[in-house]
């Protein structure tokens, strides 16, 4: 069979390993004589797969005993009203760091829960767009919050530096930056990733929050977003999609035995510097983001001549290479190049973008 390689942004590629290690256990589980999508979440068994997969996260993460994790559904999106109805407290509104799409999509359902404040750190400077550092933010003096997105999957923009104020509760939304780089959980008061992209199937949101922010949600908000009930309840207030947690447990065994965050960090940081070389040495291929705000994740870029994208999307689909087509809301190409993606895979990406510029540029 052909190799073929997913660059979709999500749901996006699994490791190979976790694969074949589900397929292998899936009508047998743990010797059971049924599949893990069977059994009960509140039995022994599947405790034990609970327990190991925070262990291996907070082992990957170096999240402290401050800290708990939840595991939620709705997706990212999701937390787009749970935080607001759990967070704003006695305050009326909230600062919204808007650098992309996702960022500002958060900002827009918060205000339907408070007066939130939109920041608007996406700028042009030489026909390039460049996100402004943490320092330079225009911050609220009086705010629940701040809410900031780390990286913008549909317009490849990334920021790197950290934020640190002191006394401010900092959100992260980290769905496509989770586990590909280190994070100082210490800088958070919370941190959430859906989980199509890092971590392993859709169908599964983590929470990692600060304990001494639970306790504080909106009379009306839901009990299946109320932080404090997931919490009593060890996220299991309803049934867990507990396939999702099993699938994401064994994606951060695989994870250890790469080497953990700091090794794959190196392999995500040689990926996108293969694609960007084969950008910047052309005048096929075109990416106007500042190199400090590219995105090591989501690498979009234009072809010169709008019309040969069809040609490419078909020709690179035949060669192997799934799913680049941009994001409607930008359109182009995007190459997603999350963990699971092999260096193999970049490669051959490169190597038909130099030939489909040879042959028609």
């Amino acid at each position: 069979m052909n190799v073929i390689y997913n660059f979709s942004a999500g749901p996006a590629m699994i490791p190979q390993d976790v694969l074949c290690k589900a397929q292998k256990e899936l009508k047998n589980w743990n010797n059971l004589g049924c599949s893990i999508m069977e059994i009960s979440h509140r039995t022994q068994e599947f405790y034990e797969v609970i327990k190991e997969a925070e262990k291996d996260l907070r082992d990957l993460l170096n999240i402290s005993d401050n800290y708990t994790i939840l595991l939620c559904q709705g997706g990212a999106r999701g937390q787009f009203s749970a935080i607001p109805m759990n967070l704003i407290r006695n305050f009326s509104g909230a600062d919204y760091i808007n650098s992309g799409y996702w960022s500002n999509s958060a900002f827009l359902e918060s205000k339907k829960y408070c007066t939130s404040k939109s920041i608007l750190i996406r700028k042009i400077k030489n026909n390039q767009t460049y996100l402004l550092k943490p320092s330079q933010w225009n911050i609220s003096d009086i705010s629940a919050y701040i809410h900031y997105c780390p990286n913008e999957t549909i317009d490849g923009l990334s920021l790197y530096e950290e934020p640190s104020f002191h006394k401010k509760i900092v959100i992260g939304d980290f769905s496509s930056f989770i586990l590909s780089r280190p994070i100082d959980i210490e800088q958070y008061g919370l941190i959430y990733a859906s989980a199509q992209k890092n971590i392993g199937p859709s169908g599964i949101t983590i929470i990692i929050i600060r304990k001494d922010l639970i306790g504080y949600a909106s009379k009306l908000c839901p009990s299946v977003f109320n932080y404090n009930i997931i919490y009593k309840y060890n996220s299991m207030f309803n049934t867990p999609p507990t396939f999702a947690w099993y699938l994401s447990g064994l994606v951060f065994k695989w994870l250890k035995k790469q080497g953990g965050i700091k090794k794959i960090a190196q392999l995500n940081k040689e990926k996108s510097d293969l694609l960007y070389q084969v950008i910047d040495n052309s005048d096929f291929y075109i990416n106007n983001i500042n190199k400090k705000n590219r995105s090591q994740m989501n690498v979009v870029f234009h072809l010169f001549n709008p019309e040969l994208d069809k040609i490419f999307l078909e020709e690179s689909k035949k060669n192997g290479l799934y799913a680049l087509k941009g994001h409607l809301v930008v359109g182009g190409i995007r190459a997603s190049i999350y963990n699971a993606m092999p260096l193999e895979g970049v490669k051959k990406l490169v190597k038909f973008m130099l030939f489909f510029e040879q042959k028609y540029g």
